[in-house]
């Protein structure tokens, strides 16, 4: 009988053992995010004439550290340029990997507005790279292409500094400054500022709001209203 009693306690320290764990790694996760915003903002500029927009996106992640991605959103400022463009399609790639104590990040992404018919090309392409440590990242992107639609643009920047601070009890709080430097064009090269509280429901819900600003004033709509002046937008999201 003692024998049996320690061969089912041997058992069930077994299975605790194994309960608690952690399932393998996968390979590759698919993820899945869709949304809404008051506006979409991006590098501070309203891209929706300061109107919402409706936004979604899909991610591929391997664990060796390579991924994929598209994102895409709604937008008003192909059409207020002239062209005939609805819709912002992004696709990017890249390769994340440790360098000592910074996180890694390089890759390209692509801008793409279907049918846009701007000349030169709303259409963009940027070559980019991110080193990260502890909740900061400072991130420097190309342009290898004129950069939307700006003509002679070619090699115009972007460089931004964050981060992201976990407030506790689904806070988060994440300040930003950026500086886009447009070739050629000293008029519409600005600098840009946002902080950002968010806060995460649980089972894929977030949401956000942002104060965002810029040193611009010359990025401006058809109604006559500085698309870079200072503003509130919240967001929400779903991920899956």
């Amino acid at each position: 009988m003692k024998k049996l009693a320690v061969l089912f306690a041997s058992l069930a320290v077994s299975g605790a053992v194994l309960a608690q764990a952690k399932a393998p790694e996968p390979d590759y996760t698919l993820s899945y995010n869709v949304g809404a915003t008051t506006d979409y903002r991006y590098r501070g500029i309203s891209q929706t004439r300061l109107k919402p927009a409706l936004q979604g996106g899909v991610d591929f992640a391997h664990k060796n550290g390579f991924y994929l991605g598209a994102w895409g959103s709604s937008i008003k400022w192909i059409k207020d340029g002239g062209g005939d463009a609805n819709v912002e399609l992004d696709v990017y790639g890249g390769y994340k990997f440790p360098a000592g104590p910074v996180g890694m990040d390089v890759g390209v992404l692509t801008y793409n507005y279907p049918s846009n018919k701007l000349n030169p090309s709303a259409n963009t392409q940027e070559l980019y790279v991110a080193g990260s440590m502890g909740p900061a990242t400072l991130k420097y992107s190309h342009a290898v292409s004129n950069l939307f639609g700006f003509a002679n643009s070619k090699n115009s920047y972007y460089v931004d500094l964050s981060a992201t601070f976990d407030l506790g009890g689904g806070f988060s709080l994440a300040p930003h400054v950026g500086y886009q430097k447009v070739k050629n064009n000293n008029a519409f090269s600005y600098t840009d500022y946002s902080l950002t509280l968010g806060y995460d429901f649980g089972n894929g819900v977030s949401a956000s709001l942002a104060l965002v600003d810029t040193d611009v004033n010359t990025y401006v709509g058809p109604n006559g209203k500085n698309l870079g002046k200072t503003g509130a937008v919240l967001g929400v999201k779903y991920s899956f």
